[in-house]
């Protein structure tokens, strides 16, 4: 017998997760030297508490959206969240940085949770709830970062010890987890995992996200770097053409080739890209002592929480769920194009107009409430184009783009801060220019990201009907 839906709180446990991984993705990267000081380790060796959840991340995230199906949502949902929490515990206690690591390895299984929740809600919603309750969702992906790189600095503030910020996220994965064992059981669709599918695509996306998280480090024309950008391009071709002769692929051929899909892919890659840069540049560009560089505003690691990153985390709160209106009524694409527009001009006014602390604020609330409509748009577009069986998956290739422009996006704008620099007395700062460079390319990235949303997808594509019960029943046989 069938478990009755509860929607709120399928809403809620759904809404939790992506709101984790996101917290998870961004929570350390301001307090970075702090870890690194805390625990006397070199500034390469602390990148790694970003790189590897990032690697975990693309390891695991197509792997999971198919057990989902196989196994059914909620064992596997259930086993993700736990995963996570002991990564978070682990994180909050251990006192060496090696250790800690391995606790953001645990951590990036959280990147999972997204996917899983989109088919979980798909599967469970009736139509009329299913577009707003997905963007909403999907919404808090932007809603998660904001508040984390809040949540760092408060909880940091005076350098505090640092493992506050992973102590708030055991608390919130402690929430997720109690809110997931309310979540109905369904029998999975069966079948098999295609484990070596899994293996290879892990290996090429490791192979590709490493040398981008590490090369402002390595080098970018370093050996290392070298090989593994060609072992990337080898791996992932190999990978593609397995797919193509494996009966039960983990990732379906046909639905990578088909174009909305593709195209919703990059643009997926065009939103991580430009929000990390967006995020990271506007960290920087506040805390330059104005004094000395004649820009920036001096501000503290709690001005910029409190000041410059909170009213951007606040309005992309109330974002989702007008989003999820709009979505109902114009469909995901045109939502979807009008927030890379949006954003673009965003992040184009932060290039040009970025000498008082209200216009700069203004710039960065329109950018971030562009990048939750963008979150929740994404989600329906997906699922207008694949069936009910391929929603975890498609979604897991998504997320996994996301990581992939957000890595670039991080990386780049690292490179180009590090190599546009000037001296003030001992120490070298970041440029004005540098800083401008990092938003105008954030902004043509999303205007790319919306342009070929608008000139390749299908205007007349619609949001689809939750699956009926008769249509599980065949995906699943």
């Amino acid at each position: 017998m069938n478990q009755p839906v509860r929607p709120r709180l399928l809403l809620l446990a759904a809404a939790a997760a992506s709101f984790l991984l996101s917290l998870i993705q961004s929570i350390p990267v301001p307090v970075l030297p702090q870890i690194a000081q805390q625990l006397g380790a070199d500034a390469t060796t602390v990148g790694w508490v970003s790189t590897a959840t990032l690697l975990a991340a693309s390891a695991c995230t197509p792997l999971l959206g198919r057990l989902g199906h196989v196994l059914g949502i909620k064992p596997v949902f259930i086993g993700t969240l736990i995963a996570t929490l002991a990564g978070s515990l682990l994180a909050a206690t251990v006192h060496d940085i090696h250790w800690l690591i391995v606790a953001r390895v645990l951590q990036g299984t959280s990147f999972g949770l997204f996917p899983l929740g989109m088919s979980l809600l798909r599967h469970e919603l009736p139509p009329h709830k299913l577009t707003h309750n997905m963007a909403v969702v999907a919404s808090t992906l932007g809603v998660g970062g904001g508040v984390a790189l809040v949540a760092s600095g408060l909880l940091t503030q005076g350098d505090a010890d640092y493992r506050r910020i992973f102590w708030l996220c055991a608390l919130v994965s402690a929430i997720a987890l109690a809110l997931a064992l309310t979540l109905p059981r369904r029998a999975g669709g069966g079948g098999r995992v295609d484990v070596l599918g899994a293996i290879v695509l892990s290996a090429g996306l490791v192979s590709l996200l490493l040398p981008i998280s590490q090369g402002h480090s390595w080098g970018w024309t370093s050996p290392r770097v070298l090989v593994l950008f060609a072992a990337a391009v080898i791996i992932l071709v190999g990978f593609y053409f397995l797919q193509r002769r494996t009966a039960a692929p983990l990732v379906s051929v046909e639905m990578l080739r088909h174009r909305p899909i593709l195209v919703a892919n990059l643009a997926a890659m065009a939103v991580g890209f430009a929000m990390f840069a967006l995020q990271l540049a506007t960290s920087y560009f506040v805390q330059s002592p104005r004094e000395y560089t004649g820009f920036g505003f001096s501000a503290t690691v709690l001005e910029t929480s409190l000041i410059f990153l909170l009213p951007g985390a606040a309005a992309s709160v109330v974002m989702g769920p007008l989003a999820g209106a709009l979505i109902g009524r114009v469909g995901p694409r045109v939502v979807l194009v009008l927030a890379c527009g949006l954003a673009a001009l965003g992040m184009a006014s932060l290039a040009l107009l970025h000498d008082n602390r209200g216009e700069t604020i203004a710039a960065f609330v329109v950018a971030s409430c562009a990048i939750a409509m963008a979150y929740a748009a994404m989600p329906a577009l997906l699922v207008s184009h694949v069936q009910p069986a391929e929603t975890g998956i498609a979604n897991s290739v998504n997320s996994i783009m996301r990581t992939v422009g957000g890595t670039i996006g991080s990386a780049l704008v690292i490179t180009i801060l590090a190599a546009q620099t000037r001296q003030v007395g001992a120490v070298s700062l970041p440029t004005e220019q540098a800083y401008e460079l990092s938003y105008a390319l954030g902004a043509a990235v999303f205007a790319i990201g919306g342009l070929l949303v608008l000139l390749f997808i299908d205007r007349a594509a619609k949001v689809p009907a939750a699956a009926a019960p008769a249509e599980l029943a065949v995906t699943r046989a």
